[in-house]
């Protein structure tokens, strides 16, 4: 009864608006020829709405000069193809949370009784990221006042599984490359501890991701932009996250590092070595990096091969050793790990991208990434707001 109820309602909804929709007396702008346009009569055109399928028929103009036709009430109704502003930003959320384009088909249709094919929902998200990121990007700074004191950046990447053409020239690892990189970055703002000894929390909600198959100097331009966009120029301390490089040089990365030290030093899976790490690993909290560098530097081994190894490791943490200073950046309140970024990994690339038997296109992947980001850093609603409003704005006049 609820279901049939439900139906029934929807279906005398669509056929009210539809003979709303095309009363010939329905005011909206630009429904008249320009001077170099003809009149070429009524057409008409399935349109999907929330509540199903409707039949306008609209106005058709084209000019000959520019080789342009339009349907006015196409644009005053914001429609994207044969759907609704509605539906298309429910094809756009399905895509974006669904493990797959299938899978979201078949959520529209059991949650909102929409039989939209998958084919139909993966050129939606190809039509609209384009829209979605030349909004997002227009957006000026906007800085929270009860945001926490500190700014966190931080950059990863990882692998998404690829088609063949997309990796052609490409190597691999072992051999030819299945994947490309994903480059991801975080946006976070956290205050400091009350207590020395606490671990700091991220402020709620307010983790913003970007993510694309990029450029490591395209890819910086963007995170550096959407860091403004998030008011990095009024925060009053600025800590960048990362697994090298140049920034705070993630804990747990040194410590794999260390890990390849003492194995090095002492024998994969010796006691020695096992001993040497759990004592190493606390040094590396109490900033006794030199400690450490000079304690390694004595105890080289004979062999050429291990010993070229051991030295190898010795150098980058004479080279990093200004950023692993654990203690003190946990004294000042900052995170140490880049978890944060290594989570956003999983969650925007991981969990759409790398299902079994998956292989994408480089756009396609970029275009989908960017839709989920949106949704995952809490923006997703205000583009469509903005969507709305400037339909809105062309649609009906006074």
């Amino acid at each position: 009864m609820e279901r049939d109820l439900l139906a029934a309602l929807k279906h005398d909804g669509a056929r009210w608006l539809e003979e709303l929709l095309n009363d010939p007396a329905l005011p909206h702008r630009n429904n008249r020829p320009q001077p170099d346009e003809a009149d070429y009569g009524q057409r008409p055109k399935a349109v999907l709405l929330t509540l199903g399928w409707i039949t306008l028929r609209r106005a058709y103009f084209y000019s000959a000069e520019r080789q342009a036709g339009r349907f006015p009430l196409d644009t005053a109704l914001g429609l994207v193809d044969s759907y609704s502003p509605g539906v298309t930003r429910w094809m756009c959320r399905a895509a974006a949370l669904a493990g797959s384009y299938q899978a979201a088909s078949q959520d529209l249709l059991t949650y909102a009784a929409l039989e939209i094919d998958a084919r139909q929902i993966q050129r939606m998200i190809t039509q609209m990221a384009p829209r979605i990121t030349q909004w997002r990007e227009a957006q000026g700074p906007v800085f929270n006042p009860v945001a926490g004191d500190i700014f966190c950046v931080g950059a990863d990447g990882t692998g998404a599984p690829m088609r063949r053409k997309e990796l052609r020239g490409r190597k691999g690892k072992n051999g030819r490359a299945r994947t490309r990189e994903v480059k991801v970055g975080t946006i976070f703002t956290h205050r400091k501890p009350d207590k020395p000894d606490q671990r700091p929390e991220r402020d709620y909600d307010s983790t913003t991701y970007i993510a694309d198959i990029i450029s490591a100097n395209e890819f910086g331009s963007r995170l550096r932009a959407e860091a403004l966009r998030r008011g990095i120029a009024k925060a009053k301390v600025i800590v960048f996250l990362g697994d090298g490089a140049v920034w705070v040089l993630d804990y747990y990365h040194a410590c794999e590092h260390l890990t390849l030290l003492t194995q090095a030093l002492y024998g994969e899976g010796s006691a020695l070595a096992k001993k040497r790490y759990r004592q190493w690993r606390k040094a590396l909290l109490k900033d006794k990096i030199d400690q450490i560098i000079s304690q390694a530097r004595a105890e080289l081994p004979a062999r050429a091969q291990t010993r070229t190894l051991a030295k190898k490791q010795i150098a980058y943490f004479e080279r990093n050793k200004a950023r692993m200073l654990y203690q003190t950046f946990r004294q000042s309140g900052y995170f140490i790990g880049s978890g944060v970024v290594e989570a956003g990994c999983k969650t925007v690339v991981g969990q759409r991208l790398k299902h079994s038997g998956m292989l994408w296109s480089r756009q396609g992947a970029s275009h989908l990434l960017t839709v989920r980001c949106a949704l995952l850093s809490g923006w997703f609603d205000s583009f469509w707001k903005h969507h709305h409003n400037v339909a809105r704005a062309l649609a009906f006049a006074a």
